[in-house]
């Protein structure tokens, strides 16, 4: 038997060729390299020796004999370094026969020089200088010359490096093709013999790596295939049954999941979520239920099938008060066999249930809500039917995200808005401060003429400017900073009330009745502003002495704001005169609210806003 060899051994074994040659060259390459510079570096350091012999040439015949020490022992060092080298720099000297004789004649020659300079005995003439010179400049040349036979050296053996590479490429792409490309063709051919119905198609099986594996197992496949095409009818039958239930449930998951991305609220989302859910599950009612921000209440959302009697009595569940309305710390799917469990005691057994399933709608391991379906006979549930209404709830918890990031988008507009609006009134009581300002001048020319009528007049319209415009402030302030919350509207109505009494003294009352869906944070703030603008209208023109404002929240969100002022005629259109009742009715028209007003002489005035349930299903949670 052949020793196996896998196309990972092959492949590797060819990449550390190519690596092996392609290190040697490189290693080759930076040694070149590396006497290259060192040679450089001797030529440069040989050449000052040229300057150094002149400089001291020059200085020993002008006298300049303190000079003379610190040059000669430059002198010294640079001979030293060219004949024992610097491998750290590099420096270093090719060497050979001829250019280490010259190098020794210089260096006798520099010792005869060096004892003349040094002692002073005589002055050396200069043609003993250009000697020297002409010598350090023989072995200059001799270096270069072997420097340019190292640079024809370092040239050819790149373009043989490249001879190579080109080599190297063409065979790697051949062994490629032997090894890779040629077995998956064959492997092709055989795959479309087989699609074409062809099973006692083979491959030929030539090596021992995984291509031959894997054309081995490939035979072994096409022969069963062939084994078995006899009886493929009645497996084709059964596979066509179970895939007939997958795509009924995936048929339902995706009507589901289109609905769920189409629904453009909360109550939309839950009624038709509750029937189709029916329908899929088979169930006899379903339910579907919201919790609020810490899970301690359920409110049900839509429910089809239920009762009245049942379905009215658990509008409202507390968490764990029931085997509905599971609380977070224990949710989970369950089956709960009703009469079994608790002898017909509870709601649904009384109504007549057999079996209650209780799935959780969670998202991020947060509890969102509840679908509870019910079922008047006994009813088992598989991993399937359990995989199916889990996926349901995930569908739906993905709609109510959907729907609470929307909600958002619509806040960041709205914000957006109010920014927009904050710098328009800025710039208007900018103006207003630049009229005061030249009232300011008048008042100043007034004085300076001594025209007290003139003076007083401008006091007075500055004074009232002055008013007006820390009214303005104030009122924008109010509005402005006074902030909605996510889960109730209570806290800034409170808010509302504390600044308006503080601000104007009177006495105010807040009433809220019912429990109910909390109102989507973009309709919190329209309905806020129409109640602030109610009050505003309250301070400036109603004379008051107290403000009550109701809230009720069932069977759909009102809030009335009434105080014991003068009144006025309501049969007026608001036109421009009437500003902001005309304001209220917009930002009640934002939201398809309502906003109705009472009012008579002497008697005070009622501001009613209702907000109509689809504005209210527009709720998700946060």
């Amino acid at each position: 038997m052949r020793p196996r060899q896998t196309l990972a051994f092959r492949l590797v074994a060819t990449g550390i060729c190519f690596l092996v040659v392609a290190l040697a060259s490189i290693a080759l390459t930076l040694w070149v390299t590396w006497q290259l510079e060192g040679g450089a570096a001797a030529v440069n350091e040989a050449g000052r020796m040229r300057m150094m012999s002149y400089r001291l040439a020059l200085d020993a015949a002008a006298g300049n004999r303190a000079a003379l020490p610190a040059q000669l022992r430059t002198m010294d060092a640079t001979i030293e370094l060219l004949s024992a080298g610097d491998p750290s720099r590099p420096l270093f000297v090719p060497w050979n026969d001829e250019s280490l004789s010259e190098f020794a004649a210089v260096r006798r020659q520099w010792i005869a020089l060096r004892a003349d300079w040094s002692t002073g005995v005589r002055d050396v003439p200069t043609t003993e200088v250009d000697a020297l010179v002409r010598r350090v400049d023989r072995v200059v040349s001799m270096i270069e010359q072997r420097l340019s036979r190292w640079t024809d050296i370092l040239r050819g053996f790149q373009l043989t490096m490249l001879g190579l590479a080109i080599g190297s490429a063409v065979l790697l792409l051949y062994a490629m093709h032997l090894m890779v490309l040629d077995p998956l063709r064959r492997l092709g051919q055989g795959l479309g013999a087989i699609r074409g119905g062809d099973f006692g198609a083979r491959v030929q099986v030539t090596s021992t790596d995984e291509f031959g594996e894997l054309a081995a197992g490939f035979n072994a496949m096409a022969q069963r295939l062939q084994s078995l095409y006899g009886d493929l009818e009645a497996k084709v039958e059964e596979k066509t049954a179970r895939l007939e239930v997958k795509r009924e449930r995936l048929a339902a998951l995706y009507e589901v999941s289109a609905f769920v991305a189409q629904a453009e609220n909360l109550d939309e989302l839950a009624r038709g979520f509750v029937s189709k859910v029916r329908r899929i599950a088979q169930a006899d009612a379903v339910a579907v239920r919201w919790s609020d921000e810490s899970t301690r209440d359920y409110l049900m959302l839509a429910q089809e099938g239920l009762p009245a009697p049942l379905a009215s009595e658990e509008q409202c569940l507390p968490s764990g008060h029931c085997h509905c309305g599971q609380s977070a710390a224990t949710a989970a799917t369950r089956v709960i066999a009703v009469r079994s469990v608790d002898g017909g005691l509870v709601n649904c057994g009384r109504a007549g249930f057999e079996t209650l399933l209780t799935v959780p709608v969670s998202l991020h391991h947060r509890v969102l809500g509840e679908i509870d379906l019910f079922y008047r006979t006994v009813h088992e549930l598989d991993e399937d039917d359990r995989s199916l209404v889990e996926t349901l709830a995930s569908h739906l918890a993905g709609g109510i995200e959907s729907l609470r990031a929307a909600a958002a988008d619509r806040e960041a507009a709205i914000a957006s808005e109010r920014t927009l609006l904050a710098q328009e009134l800025h710039d208007s009581i900018a103006q207003s401060l630049a009229f005061l300002k030249i009232q300011v001048d008048l008042l100043r020319n007034a004085l300076r003429r001594g025209d007290a009528s003139a003076a007083e007049r401008t006091v007075a319209e500055i004074d009232t400017g002055v008013r007006e415009s820390y009214a303005d402030v104030r009122e924008l302030l109010l509005h402005f900073r006074t902030r909605t919350n996510a889960q109730d509207i209570e806290a800034a109505l409170r808010s509302t009330l504390q600044k308006f009494e503080q601000q104007t003294g009177l006495s105010t009352d807040l009433q809220i009745e019912g429990h109910g869906v909390p109102l989507p944070t973009d309709v919190q703030v329209q309905v806020l502003h129409v109640v602030q603008e109610a009050l505003s209208n309250v301070r400036k023109h109603a004379h008051a002495t107290s403000v009550h404002v109701r809230v009720q929240q069932t069977p759909e969100w009102r809030f009335e704001v009434a105080d014991d002022g003068c009144g006025f005629e309501s049969n007026i259109s608001p036109g421009d005169s009437h500003v902001g009742l005309r304001i209220m009715r917009e930002r009640a028209q934002r939201i398809g609210a309502q906003v109705a007003i009472r009012s008579d002489a002497g008697k005070g005035t009622r501001v009613a806003i209702a907000v109509p349930r689809e504005a209210t299903s527009q709720k998700v949670h946060a």
